[in-house]
């Protein structure tokens, strides 16, 4: 069974996006993993499909309504897999929670819009929420498609080298260290010369460094966590030799 997403939006035609090309379209078209939309105001009230209403308590802005979002959910079929509200107050995403994801059946995404999402409904429908960072954005399209990108990429047969992945910031704990590719001298700087010396251990000893010392300058919680545990190479995904 293939990788199976659907997405909940007042936006429809924002899919597939950047879902659509590159390795991750490809995967779409062959059929490694599929996409759908749900048009969340298909289930709005009245005449007009009205799918907000004014905050209780007074405040700026709209609120997405719950009985609307829960009719919008309760038209999918869950098939085992989570229900994901997209939201800046939820908990951070992570690398291992991209690969819990992509080794499931699939996600269902609620985009949200407007001032947010009634809370009854994120409670009565069991729904994870997910950030992508401590910002903001107008809607939940976009980081649907980040979160969706990054699990595609894992799903087995989409990427083309399973050791390039095994290998990517955050898999190892660490961020990922520089990467250099001819022509040998650009603009005066040349490429570190242990990279062309043909020692693997040696090369292997160098990136594992610069790793450390990049994740040490720009991530020291990273850096931290990382001598709480021994380093590994990262198995690569499911099914990838």
């Amino acid at each position: 069974m293939s990788f199976r997403a659907t997405c909940l939006t007042l936006l429809p035609d924002a899919f597939p996006g950047v879902l659509g090309v590159s390795i991750v379209g490809t995967a779409l078209r062959e059929g490694l993993w599929s996409l759908e939309t749900v048009d969340i105001r298909t289930f709005g009230i009245g005449k007009h499909r009205n799918v907000d209403d004014t905050p209780s308590g007074g405040g700026a802005g709209m609120v997405m309504r719950a009985d609307v979002a829960a009719a919008a959910i309760d038209s999918v079929d869950p098939a085992g897999r989570p229900l994901i509200y997209l939201s800046p107050r939820g908990k951070p995403l992570t690398q291992a929670r991209v690969r819990q994801l992509a080794a499931g059946p699939g996600l269902i995404l609620l985009c949200g819009r407007f001032e947010g999402l009634d809370e009854r409904v994120i409670e009565g429908r069991g729904m994870e929420e997910i950030s992508l960072g401590d910002f903001v954005l107008a809607g939940g399209e976009v980081a649907a498609q980040a979160l969706l990108e990054a699990c595609v990429r894992l799903v087995p047969g989409v990427a083309g080298n399973a050791e390039s992945l095994a290998e990517e910031s955050f898999e190892t704990g660490l961020l990922e260290h520089p990467h250099y590719t001819r022509p040998q001298v650009w603009e005066g700087r040349e490429i570190p010369a242990v990279l062309t010396s043909g020692d693997h251990a040696k090369i292997r000893a160098w990136r594992r460094n610069q790793a450390e010392e990049l994740t040490k300058a720009r991530r020291p919680d990273l850096y931290a966590a990382s001598q709480d545990a021994p380093f590994t190479r990262a198995k690569p995904p499911a099914g990838k030799t």
